[in-house]
């Protein structure tokens, strides 16, 4: 084993800095703007905690991370507390081989081509707003919320009355990620009965599929057969209850994050109205500048060592994405948004063989959401900066966004 280059001293003053800057970033009142806490926290790019925690800040050591066979993606609660069963966004090889593959298999011909019929949500959800005279909307709520809950609600057979309940349960289950000292006891009792909620709802969703099946992802997923034979009903329930939540949460952020950077910088909004392309890199430095998933978790299953010290088998770490993307070891002036950077290796989707599965469509959805606010939005102007932040630490994003503008343009046909 590979021991410290500090001495033990400077370790843990290290380490309990490291867990002051860490709380000070996960604080409600600095949710508009953490980063100068993860910048101080990228001066030790691997670090232990106090609580015996380890955080990797740095691009390299994050990077590596992901991809490394001796870390495990389950981070979840003691055996008491867990589910019967976990999805495979924590689950390891070969059960999370198996289950990605069967999701992929589904997932990935059903959202190729899907551009137009996004499009097409996109204008009608701005036509409701179209007007002649100065107004204002909340890009959150009539937009970047209502968007991805409904491509991900139609790609699984939610039916459309049903989207108003699944978003309320998904909504209130993303606080459940968010590190477990941050959540108070009521929030947790609230946590559980939404997750029993969540179950009875989707259970019931299969069992109409069983009546009435049709061509849609569920169907897909209920008929499937890997080399394992087909996905199990329990499997089933939490897989699916993983795609609708990861399937629109993180993307709302996306957009609603991609926005307020458009706004507070009003070369690349002009750019892009004018230039649709540019739609592409923007979207990875929203992804980069400011990500819609701020950290992630992991634990070791052997001794790694990483960045001059040993970290032992059995840690936890969490992986501080949004730190890594803006380390400037990795990235030229980190702190500023590029709408046209290259070399953009960002961590927005993370890495390894947990990269997100819903990736391209949720850069889909964000090029042609921005795209679309950029060209139909005359003199639009934020109507509070910062905005009103939802509570979540991990899944950070605004609760809403009022935009006021001058005149919403009807749509003459050149969504991007």
């Amino acid at each position: 084993m590979t021991s410290t280059t500090t001495t033990p001293t400077a370790s843990t003053a290290h380490q309990h800095t490291a867990t002051v800057l860490f709380a000070q970033g996960l604080r409600y009142e600095h949710r508009a703007d953490p980063y100068p806490y993860y910048e101080q926290l990228l001066r030790q790019p691997v670090v232990r905690m106090d609580d015996g925690t380890w955080l990797a800040g740095g691009h390299r050591e994050i990077s590596l991370l992901l991809r490394d066979p001796r870390i495990s993606a389950d981070r979840l609660p003691p055996p008491q507390q867990r589910p019967i069963r976990k999805s495979l966004l924590v689950e390891d090889p070969p059960r999370h081989d198996q289950l990605r593959h069967l999701v992929t298999q589904q997932f990935v011909p059903r959202i190729m081509g899907m551009r137009d019929h996004i499009e097409a949500l996109v204008t009608g959800l701005l036509d409701a707003h179209t007007s002649d005279r100065p107004g204002q909307l909340d890009v959150v709520a009539d937009l970047a919320y209502p968007l991805p809950v409904t491509v991900i609600c139609e790609l699984l057979g939610v039916p459309r009355e049903d989207e108003a309940l699944f978003g309320s349960l998904a909504r209130r289950l993303t606080r459940g990620l968010d590190p477990i000292d941050t959540q108070t006891e009521d929030e947790i009792r609230e946590l559980q009965q939404t997750r029993n909620e969540l179950q009875q709802y989707l259970e019931g969703l299969i069992a109409r599929h069983d009546t009435a099946p049709g061509d849609d992802l569920l169907a897909g997923l209920m008929h499937s057969h890997g080399p394992e034979g087909p996905i199990d009903p329990i499997d089933l329930r939490v897989t699916l209850g993983l795609l609708l939540i990861a399937g629109h949460e993180t993307t709302v952020n996306l957009i609603a994050n991609g926005t307020l950077a458009l706004l507070r910088h009003p070369d690349a909004l002009a750019r892009l109205r004018t230039d649709p392309d540019l739609a592409t890199p923007l979207v990875e430095e929203v992804l980069r500048y400011d990500p819609p998933v701020q950290m992630s978790g992991r634990s070791t299953l052997a001794d790694i060592d990483l960045a001059g010290t040993t970290i032992p088998k059995g840690s936890r770490i969490r992986l501080l994405l949004a730190a890594g993307n803006r380390d400037p070891r990795r990235f030229a002036d980190p702190d500023r948004f590029v709408a046209d950077r290259t070399d953009n290796a960002h961590l927005g989707f993370g890495g390894g063989i947990h990269y997100c599965i819903g990736a391209t469509l949720a850069r889909a959805e964000a090029q042609i959401a921005l795209t679309a606010l950029a060209r139909r939005l005359e003199s639009p102007r934020l109507v509070a900066d910062p905005p009103p932040y939802r509570e979540n630490a991990i899944l950070r994003g605004p609760e809403s966004l009022p935009v006021s503008f001058t005149r919403l343009i009807a749509d003459d046909g050149g969504a991007g």
